[in-house]
């Protein structure tokens, strides 16, 4: 298993980042290798975020000296989410099934956890998220027929998408990881605007389903102190409390969030007046 390390960042030092700066610290910009667990470890909230490509044969979640326990999912609970060909998981001994776009909830104390491809020429690429947990629920696939689905934007406004909670409190009991699916509308570009800041939460944004030469113009830090990346499929952002997470495209898009902090309430937004960006 491959392992980066990031540190936190001070709102007012991002105020100084250039580009290059603002990427390193903020962007996970790989996050599938063929037959490898690729992970980044954030210290914002203690999230890990990365991607299982199983091509050749099965692969193994491993610990790493980052996570401090004999085992990945000790005092873990994990989020998978497929954004490939069909795959399974199997979790101490007990295959689950992933279609696209299916999820599944592991958790904490699992053991052996390994991620498999149902066929080498189309393999599964599962999303991964971790966050520590104070309790062990139950191992749960939830298939995208199972989230509680919700309808937003307007058509007039370029925001038409449908939100697909999938580790929410209504679908699946977790400690605290919250996960869910945003499928914009084609001809609909923008997430999350007017844009929105929640001092109690931090998020990871990985933004997919892109043509090669699409891109996505994702906008972050303080509401009077906005920057901007530019992100490419398969690539994912980390979001601290403190800043605004949006987001353009030049086609449609879709996009995993995931969220830990003090609650689980999808709703708990501080809102951002269009007159305070700048």
């Amino acid at each position: 298993m491959k392992m980066t390390i990031r540190h936190v960042a001070h709102p007012d030092a991002v105020r100084n980042f250039d580009t290059e700066t603002l990427r390193e610290h903020f962007l996970v910009p790989t996050l599938f290798e063929a037959d490898d667990v690729v992970m980044t470890y954030s210290h914002v909230d203690r999230f890990v975020v990365g991607g299982a490509m199983p091509v050749a044969g099965p692969i193994t979640l491993e610990t790493h000296k980052a996570i401090g326990s004999d085992t990945f999912l000790k005092r873990r609970e994990l989020g998978v989410i497929n954004v490939g060909g069909a795959g399974r998981v199997v979790v101490d001994g007990v295959t689950f099934d992933l279609e696209p776009r299916d999820a599944l909830y592991v958790a904490m104390g699992s053991v052996d956890v390994r991620f498999e491809s149902v066929d080498s020429a189309n393999p599964a690429k599962f999303y991964l998220n971790s966050t520590p947990a104070h309790a062990r629920f139950e191992t749960m696939r939830i298939p995208l027929s199972a989230a509680r689905k919700v309808a937003l934007g307007d058509p007039a406004q370029s925001n038409e998408r449908t939100i697909y909670q999938l580790l929410h409190p209504d679908v699946v009991k977790t400690a605290q990881l919250v996960m869910g699916m945003t499928v914009l509308n084609p001809n609909n570009m923008w997430n999350t605007m007017p844009c929105h800041v929640h001092d109690r939460r931090s998020e990871v944004y990985f933004y997919f389903d892109l043509a090669e030469q699409a891109r996505v113009f994702h906008f972050m830090g303080e509401p009077d102190q906005t920057r901007h990346m530019v992100i490419a499929n398969d690539q994912a952002v980390i979001s601290p409390p403190w800043s605004i997470h949006s987001g353009v495209g030049t086609s449609n898009y879709t996009f995993i969030w995931a969220m830990a902090g003090d609650n689980q309430d999808f709703t708990d937004m501080d809102m951002v007046p269009m007159d305070v960006l700048r």
